[in-house]
């Protein structure tokens, strides 16, 4: 039977194009129409957008954002056993779906799309978590793109939204929330994919704010969290000892105790003690 959009259920497809998933590209494919049309709907209104879609697959998640309404997709998909499936898209779909055969982390998408953008993926696993951080990390704010809606690991979406004190509190929930307002809004469960996957996923919507949160500057945030974190265990006045002369009382100045340890401290302070490093 058919799917709403007049092309065969994604079963068919990857059946027909002999696409079987592959652990090496991180492939783990969404066939439930359904839900792909869900994520689609998770990020928002995309009549008046394009849309950078990374590790398209098969295609499920690209028919759902085509069906609700986006005004282009630039789908970049590494794997050459999938165009062919994505061209079917493309027919079905005139002139609203580019797919280029590239590497994602490769390609500088915005040459290819018009503003507002908003990026939505079934991010492969093995680098999701890097073009998150490219996404977070351009040289100027606010970026390119709106927004991100994009499936991870459920675990490491709980990286990305973790509150001080929370186990999963770290590097990544401190750079997604200095600029974006982050939240998960679905869990998907293992069988939902095939092959079905060890673990639970999640879809994390992630909104550019105007400037970041609180003024800091990037590279001394970034330098200040990443020593507090790769020793995590140690109170920061051993952990950053190394960041600037005479941490403790740096520390002690800007309203954070010494003796505290980097899971316990929140955006707010670690940007006020960047500026202070700073002299600012």
């Amino acid at each position: 039977m058919a799917a709403p959009d007049g092309l065969p259920p994604l079963r068919e497809v990857i059946a027909t194009h002999g696409i079987a998933a592959r652990k090496a590209l991180g492939q783990n494919f969404l066939l439930d129409l359904n839900l792909t049309a869900k994520i689609a709907r998770a990020a928002g209104d995309l009549g008046a957008a394009d849309v950078l879609e990374v590790g398209p697959g098969p295609g499920g998640l690209t028919r759902g954002l085509l069906a609700e309404g986006a005004r282009r997709v630039l789908a970049i998909e590494k794997d050459p056993r999938c165009l062919p499936a994505l061209a079917e898209i493309a027919a079905a779909y005139p002139d609203r779906l580019e797919v280029m055969n590239a590497d994602a982390l490769d390609v500088d998408a915005r040459a290819h799309l018009t503003p507002p953008i908003r990026v939505v993926a079934n991010l492969p696993y093995n680098v999701g978590t890097e073009l998150l951080v490219r996404w977070l990390t351009p040289p100027d704010w606010p970026p390119y793109w709106q927004s991100l809606t994009l499936m991870f690991q459920k675990e490491v979406a709980e990286r990305i939204v973790a509150l001080p004190g929370q186990k999963a509190y770290g590097r990544l929930a401190l750079l997604a929330q200095w600029r974006t307002d982050a939240r998960i809004v679905m869990t998907l469960p293992p069988e939902a994919f095939t092959p079905a996957p060890k673990v639970r996923s999640a879809v994390v919507h992630l909104t550019a704010l105007p400037a970041p949160r609180f003024p800091a500057d990037p590279a001394t945030l970034n330098r200040i969290v990443a020593a507090g974190f790769n020793q995590r265990r140690k109170m920061l006045r051993s952990s950053l000892k190394g960041i600037a002369p005479g941490i403790e009382a740096r520390l002690e100045a800007v309203g954070i105790a010494p003796t505290a340890r980097a899971e316990e401290i929140g955006l707010e302070a670690y940007c006020r003690l960047a500026r202070a490093l700073d002299g600012g």
